[in-house]
């Protein structure tokens, strides 16, 4: 979507349930644009699929435009649940957990506040960003759209 909310298109791609691919798979759906003037990444949660993270560092270093992870809530982390659900092999997850930095605390010309890790760009970058792109509420229109349009789908999916 563009800024001036005009969609040019849409990719789809899928993650493994508490795997390790979701970094990988935006790359894929990002190659799969063929669109050289994407100019940022938006993205609601970082930690998607029951814990499968994404590296917005990696993101970052292949494709060379910000990167923004949103999330709405606080929270205190997840170190204790990576630690439950993945007894044998916590410690690379909770290294990929650590890498994402700590959330910062943005609060909107919408009054309200979300939290976000960025790479690629200043926060004061971002907090422009998302006011611009973000008419009501704490849901920037782009991913707004996106999680209506993977209802949608998913609903689609699930009836046959």
């Amino acid at each position: 979507m563009r800024r001036d909310f005009v969609i040019d298109g849409f990719v789809f791609g899928s993650v493994t349930i508490e795997g390790d691919d979701a970094t990988d798979a935006i790359l894929k759906m990002y190659e799969e644009l063929q669109r050289p003037d994407i100019s940022y990444v938006l993205i609601s949660g970082l930690i998607i699929s029951m814990y499968n993270i994404i590296d917005i560092k990696k993101l970052y270093s292949y494709l060379k435009i910000p990167i923004i992870g949103i999330s709405y809530n606080e929270s205190p982390g997840i170190e204790h649940a990576l630690k439950h659900h993945f007894p044998n092999s916590f410690e690379s997850k909770i290294s990929l957990y650590h890498k994402l930095g700590k959330r910062e605390k943005i609060t909107l010309n919408t009054s309200h506040n979300i939290f976000v890790r960025k790479e690629g760009c200043t926060l004061s970058d971002v907090k422009h960003l998302l006011n611009e792109l973000t008419m009501y509420g704490s849901i920037p229109e782009p991913i707004r759209v996106s999680q209506l349009l993977a209802k949608t789908l998913l609903q689609k999916r699930l009836s046959f």
